[in-house]
Parts: structure tokens; C-alpha cells; sequence
């Protein structure tokens, strides 16, 4: 057998760098090496202790032997033989030194052999899943050397993340925007079960996940053992698709089964990797997979007797009103086509805000809580209502009182909460392809559109209204919206938190052709900052994305204003500090209960973006808002406006 030719790797700049009778861990390619510098000599041993694998380089030498820092075990520091003539002493590498310079010499590397890791990696990214946010911990370290690989090829990007929860956030973020999944990765234990709240923003807002998770060996699962949750009986209730990998496993297939239930069931698909079988070969021939012929054309037409009964009732209609909600996202711009056919106007549920322009001559604004006297005017008024994509959320409030056409591509959204007149099953456009062709000539509604711009009208005095209030605690939401109507770049992305900021901002900002995420049905606190990254990953720099959160929210994720600044993601956050948890305040006092433990005591929120490398500045004069604001959309980088509000303008 031919011998390895020797590579010297330089592992010491100056021998000044390691005193005597010390020892320091470096790096000779990919070798470990313990460095030490004993009676005057140089030498390099192999890193890892034989029993535990501890890391020598971080020992100490003790009485003229070189101690392993884990468990206290000895060994000569130039020679790594134990005292007592044991079995068990450490390789030893040649050294030289070059002036002041030390140099190591290691055998050739041999040639990366594919693993099991490099298998499913490269068919995660044939399946379009090129977006991953993550944090690299020791139980996955196999998994993320081979995303490693497919990021130096260009085929991925991965996000190092500071919290895991902001990984799944931002991983859900992207897939409500774009309908593909994204990656969210994490170590055992902990690390995973920090993505759980993430994954279940994905799952009940219907947006496609693919979480990875790495795990401790499969021998030790279920005894206690570090680290060690059953991951795949934890995440059972969240994942549609939730499988450990295994040796045996036939890991090109099951990682397109994964992304195949993400894509098609919009819904969350989990893979953990037992830490023995990442860094496994792979199988010979054991080759990758692509989509090719494995998607099917989602576009199903709905039964006819649903098609017949939803003609029968819009035919008859004079004022239909037509609700979009988050679901009906692609399909925006058929849906509104087909209200300029039928001159009604469009409203949105909060998720769904946006999906037509609030400038749109039928655009309606927001439905419920959130929303405007406009939309629950007309709904009020309408005759019918042809809802798509939505459930019927307690926070919409889509009355039961009209007859109602429900057109989801979900058999179980339909008649979810109550029955309604017409269930239709079938994916959006096919259905509105059907009722165009039904209908023909055989329209009989009447053109709202004057009436569309008179309530709009009436709503736009009120909040001249409500702008003229002010106060010495803080700026008014509405003052805080109005301004950002103003200056909000037309295009941007935008995500929203959950709490009064909310509340504010769906009734107060004026849409155009922005697109909006929010976690929606969880509505949990925390969303916007990380939410942000998903959208900036998804669109990079051909759109801005804007960020607006409160005190209480932003707090949850603020050390990601640090990923922001890594990765140069040109995030604009808004932050409404009123220096209390607003929404449960009002709640408290709803209920009749005092209010309680509310208060917050916070960072200045733009010298903690200054101190991450981003841009801040803090307002808490309504005078200074435009100035302030203009000044936070120039910037080229991430930035951060904070603005001193009072809790009680909302």
C-alpha cells in the first residue's frame, strides 16, 4: 500500500504565541492537534483522548505530564505515552520550525466519500428547499458539513441563527409568502424543541416547513440520556410527515417524501438524524432524487352540482361581497379580476390584508378586529357572500347570517365552524374559471363602486379625527401608521407582530401593493423580527422588507438584530415602545380583572441596534416621525426606528 504523502500546515505564526511548558489546541486541515512546548520542544499530538474523546489541547501539563482536561488521565507531552506502560497513548505528528514559525506535517486528506448527510442534503435541494436557518451544535454536525458542501456549490444558503424559535419563524415566513418550504435546523434536545412554537405557526397557517433535527445515537434514546428528547414522538402532533432517519433507510426517497407532504399538504414535514448515521456512506449506487414527475397539478376543478348551486345564487345576486383570506393568496389576482366582472367589493381577513390594494377602486380593507368600518359595512349590506380561503376565524367575524359560497382547496375548512349555503370544494382559479364561463351575460349586480369611495370617505375624516389626539406619553399609533402610509415603499414585504401594534396597523395602514405576514391563527408574540429574515430570504434585495413589532414582542427575538447585521439583510423594523404589554392590559381591563404585571422595562431600542451594527434612532415627538422615518427607508442596511408611544392612542 502506497504511502500518504505528508502535507505541512503552518499552526503557529510565532513560538512566542505558546510559552513554555503550555499546550493549545489548532488545526492542521481538518486533524485536531495538541500543540505543546515542553523543555524546549515543540510537539504535536492527536487532539482527542482515546477513552472520552476530550479535547487535550485544552489540558494543562502537570508535575512534567500532559493532563486530559475531561478525566484527568496522563501522558508524556512530547512522546503521548501514558505512565505505567499502558496501551493506550496518543499518535504523535512530525514538527518543524521555520524561523519563527511551527509547522505540522499530516498524512493527505483522502477524498470526501459521500454520506448518508450528502445524500438527502443534495435531494432537499433538487426539491427546491435552497433556504435554511439554523444553529450548528454538536448532534448534527454530519448533517451540516453536507449542507456545507451544497452552500460551496451554490445550491443553498443557511442563516445562522441566534435562537432556534426565529429559525422556524423565519422558516414559516417564507413559506407563507412563497408557498415552498424553507429549512429549520437544529441540535437535539433543546435546540429542537425551541423550533416547536415556529412549527406550529407554519402548521395552523397552512405554509409549508421542513424541520431538521439532529439527535443523540438511537441507543440511548429513551434513557435519559444528554440531550435526549424522542424528537419524533414529540413532534408528533405538529408534523404531517415525522420520521427518524435510519441506516437502513432509503434516504433519497424519504427526504422526497418529506418535502413532497411539506409542498402538497402544506403543512410541517420533520426529519431527525441519529448522530451514528450522518456521517454513515452511503449505499453504494445509492443516488439522488428530483420532482421530476413526482408533483402533481394541484389545479382541481370542484364538483358540478357545486358549481351549479354557487351560479344559482350569484345569478340572483345583486349585492354579492366577496371575502379573500390568506389561502386565496396566489390566487389575488384572478379573484379581484372577477370582481371587476362583478363590480362587488373585496374585503380581506387580517391575514389575508393586502391581497387587493386598499386604493383598489373595490377594495374594501380588512374584515373584524383588525379591520375597518368599510369591510363590515358592505358585508352588513351584501346579499351574498363568496368567501375564498378563509376559516372563519373568531377574529374575522364573517357573519352567518348571509348566504355564504366557501371556496377552499381544503375539504375540511369548508362548513368548518356552521353551515353554509354552498361548500365548494376545488383549487381557487380552476373554481373562478367555472364560475366565469357560468355566469356569461347572466349578471344582474350592481356597480358599488361609488359607494366603495364614499365609505372610504367617511372612514378617512374619522382618522383625521383621531390624528388631531395626542399626548405627552408618546406618540399615537395612528399618527405612527399615517406616516408610514406616507413613506413605505409601495412593493415592500411586510411583517407584523401580534398585541395593540396589530390591531393598529390593520385598521390604520393604508396597503398597496405590499404583501403582509403575520402569524396568523397561533398569533404568537415574537413573529415580526424573525419573520423578517424568511421574507429577505425569499425575495433578497429585488423588494424591501419592512418589520413592525412592539416593546413586547421584538423582545422575544432581539438578539436577531444581529443576524440581520451578519447576513446584510436591509430589514427596516419599526418598533411602537410604550413600555407595556398593551393588548393584555386591555383584555385585563375587558374582563374586569386589575391590571397586572403589564409593565415592561426596556432597552433603548436604537443604541442596541447601534451596539449589534445596525442603524437606530429613537422618536418620541410626532413632529419628528417624517423626518425620522424618511431617514430609516434610506438606509441601505438594516435599521431600526424606535418610536416612544402611548398605550392608550391605539
Amino acid at each position: 500500500m502506497a504511502t500518504k504523502k505528508t502535507v505541512w500546515y503552518k499552526v503557529l505564526d510565532n513560538k512566542k504565541e505558546l510559552p513554555e511548558g503550555r499546550v493549545k489546541t489548532v488545526t492542521a486541515a481538518h486533524k485536531g492537534i495538541c500543540l505543546t512546548h515542553f523543555e524546549g520542544k515543540f510537539s504535536a499530538l492527536d487532539n482527542k483522548c482515546p477513552h472520552q474523546g476530550g479535547p487535550l489541547g485544552e489540558g494543562s501539563i502537570e508535575n512534567g505530564m500532559l493532563r486530559c482536561p475531561w478525566h484527568g488521565w496522563d501522558f508524556h507531552p512530547q512522546t503521548g505515552i501514558p505512565p505505567g506502560g499502558y496501551d493506550d497513548g496518543i499518535a504523535t505528528f512530525e514538527i518543524k520550525e521555520e524561523g519563527d514559525a511551527v509547522y505540522v506535517g499530516v498524512a493527505e486528506e483522502d477524498d470526501h466519500e459521500t454520506t448518508i448527510s450528502d445524500i438527502m442534503a443534495e435531494t432537499m435541494v433538487n426539491w427546491g428547499v435552497t433556504k435554511v436557518f439554523g444553529m450548528v451544535g454538536h448532534s448534527n454536525l454530519g448533517f451540516a458539513d453536507a449542507m456545507k458542501r451544497q452552500e460551496e456549490k451554490g445550491k443553498l444558503n443557511f442563516y445562522g441563527i441566534r435562537h432556534e424559535g426565529a429559525a422556524a419563524f423565519a422558516a414559516s415566513a417564507y413559506g407563507k409568502l412563497t408557498g415552498k418550504p424553507a429549512g429549520c435546523f437544529s441540535i437535539a434536545g433543546p435546540g429542537a424543541t425551541n423550533m416547536f412554537t415556529g412549527m406550529w405557526d407554519a402548521k395552523v397557517d397552512r405554509a409549508p416547513l421542513l424541520a431538521l433535527t439532529g439527535q443523540v445515537a438511537t441507543q440511548v434514546v429513551g434513557t435519559g440520556n444528554f440531550q435526549e428528547v424522542d424528537l419524533v414522538q414529540a413532534f408528533g402532533s405538529v408534523a404531517e410527515f415525522n420520521h427518524r432517519v435510519q441506516s437502513d433507510s432509503k434516504h433519497a426517497e424519504l427526504m422526497s417524501l418529506a418535502v413532497k407532504h411539506a409542498i402538497l399538504k402544506r403543512d410541517v414535514a420533520h426529519l431527525t438524524f441519529p448522530d451514528e448515521v450522518q456521517e454513515r456512506k452511503a449505499k453504494p449506487n445509492e443516488a439522488t432524487q428530483t420532482p421530476e414527475k413526482r408533483i402533481t397539478s394541484m389545479e382541481i376543478a370542484p364538483p358540478k352540482e357545486a358549481v351549479d348551486d354557487s351560479l344559482a345564487l350569484l345569478k340572483k345576486s345583486k349585492r354579492p361581497v366577496i371575502v379573500m383570506g390568506h389561502g386565496a393568496r396566489a390566487h389575488k389576482k384572478a379573484i379581484i379580476k372577477f370582481a371587476e366582472q362583478l363590480k362587488a367589493p373585496v374585503v380581506t381577513t387580517f391575514k389575508g390584508k393586502g391581497l387587493i390594494p386598499d386604493n383598489h377602486p373595490l377594495g374594501g380593507g380588512v374584515l373584524g378586529r383588525s379591520g375597518t368600518p368599510i369591510a363590515s359595512w358592505f358585508m352588513n349590506e351584501c346579499d351574498v357572500l363568496l368567501v375564498f380561503g378563509a376559516s372563519f376565524s373568531n377574529h374575522t367575524g364573517i357573519t352567518s347570517k348571509k348566504p355564504i359560497i366557501q371556496v377552499d382547496f381544503d375539504p375540511l375548512a369548508l362548513s368548518k365552524f356552521h353551515k353554509v349555503e354552498v361548500a365548494v370544494w376545488g383549487e381557487i382559479s380552476r373554481t373562478l374559471e367555472l364560475f366565469q364561463s357560468g355566469l356569461k351575460n347572466n349578471l344582474d349586480t350592481i356597480d358599488q363602486t361609488r359607494e366603495v369611495a364614499e365609505r372610504w370617505a367617511i372612514w378617512k375624516a374619522e382618522k383625521k379625527k383621531r390624528l388631531l389626539e395626542t399626548s405627552d406619553e408618546g406618540v399615537s399609533s395612528i399618527a405612527v401608521f399615517d406616516t408610514m402610509n406616507q413613506l413605505t415603499p409601495e412593493d415592500a414585504v411586510m411583517c407584523v407582530d401580534v398585541g395593540n401594534n396589530a390591531y393598529s396597523f390593520g385598521r390604520y395602514f393604508e396597503s398597496k401593493e405590499q404583501d403582509f405576514l403575520m402569524s396568523g391563527y397561533l398569533g404568537s408574540i415574537g413573529f415580526a423580527l424573525p419573520g423578517s429574515m424568511g421574507a429577505w430570504a425569499a425575495v433578497g434585495d429585488t423588494r424591501p422588507v419592512v418589520a413592525v413589532a412592539g416593546d413586547g414582542g421584538l423582545c422575544q427575538y432581539l438578539a436577531e438584530i444581529t443576524t440581520l447585521v451578519k447576513y446584510k439583510m436591509p430589514v427596516k423594523l419599526i418598533v411602537l415602545n410604550n413600555h407595556e404589554l398593551g393588548k393584555i392590559s386591555k383584555e385585563q381591563r375587558a374582563g374586569e380583572f386589575d391590571v397586572w404585571k403589564t409593565s415592561l422595562s426596556n432597552p433603548n431600542f436604537a443604541e442596541f441596534a447601534q451596539s449589534c451594527g445596525a442603524w437606530g434612532n429613537r422618536v418620541d415627538k410626532q413632529e419628528d416621525l417624517t423626518a425620522a422615518m424618511k431617514e430609516l427607508f434610506a438606509q441601505k442596511g438594516p435599521a431600526v426606528l424606535e418610536v416612544i408611544t402611548d398605550v392608550n392612542l391605539i
